[in-house]
């Protein structure tokens, strides 16, 4: 079987300069390597997403000679999909709804703060406190059924009992240069969100099904999700998926030596290619082969 590469943007703003280099790679190593290459439409975020980003996505990599299969996967027509998901790991008992406002863990987390530095996730976020883990059935229930929002935590503790060591393939290189067979490490990230009330998914176990739905045999991304993929690694344990190949990249860096936003107008490729700038000067400028 001819290995499968994809590209998997949110229309939540107009592609950039790092976006180009990760889509152009993987479009590169599908051609290399006679393969397939995928467009997947990350749009589960119904507040952020809106149509013209995503029209905007498609003619950006047009315009960059980028083909892909059609049709692209789009993530909101795929919700039951998911759904199905989330119900197996829930009968599992695996997640349990969590009901408190980012403000109220915020305010969790700074009380226990006082005591001790409190652990935070590789991303440098606090780690989830874990209160709803223990209410009691009733009041869960009760909680569900007046409409107050809620977000579905994946139990880490009790996932991770499930599942011996897990490792990944890293054919690319971690922050800490780490390469080959790479531990996985779920439990730094506590108990994740999978899921919202409104909303029967999240970005972690969206991209681990569909990437298994999809046949995906070599996820290619930057290596700002190089630890995300511990999370990834269980969820396709726990849900019996296959786990493809990883390649995390460097990034590509803005003149702050930072990492690139939607927002920064000087290396949006809409607004480069207004100015002139060609598909091949996109190539040179992020030092890729024509």
């Amino acid at each position: 079987m001819p290995p499968v590469f994809r590209f998997a943007p949110s229309p939540n703003g107009y592609l950039h300069l790092g976006h180009a280099y990760s889509a152009l790679l993987n479009h590169d190593l599908a051609r290399a390597h006679g393969g397939r290459f995928l467009l997947r439409i990350e749009d589960i975020d119904a507040t952020r997403c809106r149509p013209e980003f995503e029209t905007a996505i498609y003619e950006d990599l047009a315009w960059l000679g980028i083909a892909w299969e059609e049709p692209a996967r789009r993530q909101s027509e795929h919700l039951d999909v998911y759904r199905d998901a989330l119900a197996r790991l829930g009968r599992d008992g695996l997640v349990y709804p969590a009901f408190e406002s980012r403000a109220g863990i915020a305010r969790l987390v700074a009380e226990r703060d006082r005591a001790a530095p409190w652990p935070r996730d590789p991303d440098g976020a606090p780690l989830y406190p874990g209160t709803a883990r223990t209410l009691a059935p009733g009041l869960r229930a009760g909680l569900m059924a007046s409409g107050q929002p809620y977000a579905w935590r994946l139990d880490m503790a009790a996932a991770c009992a499930r599942i011996s060591a897990l490792e990944w393939t890293e054919l690319g290189a971690g922050p800490g240069g780490e390469s080959g067979a790479v531990t996985a490490r779920p439990q730094a990230w506590g108990d994740v969100i999978v899921a919202r009330k409104e909303t029967p998914t999240s970005y972690h176990l969206a991209v681990t099904v569909d990437d298994a739905l999809q046949g995906v045999t070599h996820v290619v991304r930057g290596a700002d999700l190089f630890w995300s993929t511990s999370v990834h690694r269980l969820l396709q344990a726990l849900l019996a998926l296959p786990a493809p190949l990883y390649r995390h990249h460097a990034l590509v860096l803005g003149d702050d030596g930072r990492k690139l936003a939607k927002s920064g107008r000087s290396t949006v490729l809409r607004e480069l290619r207004a100015q002139g700038v060609t598909p091949a000067g996109i190539r040179r400028r992020l030092g890729l082969a024509g």
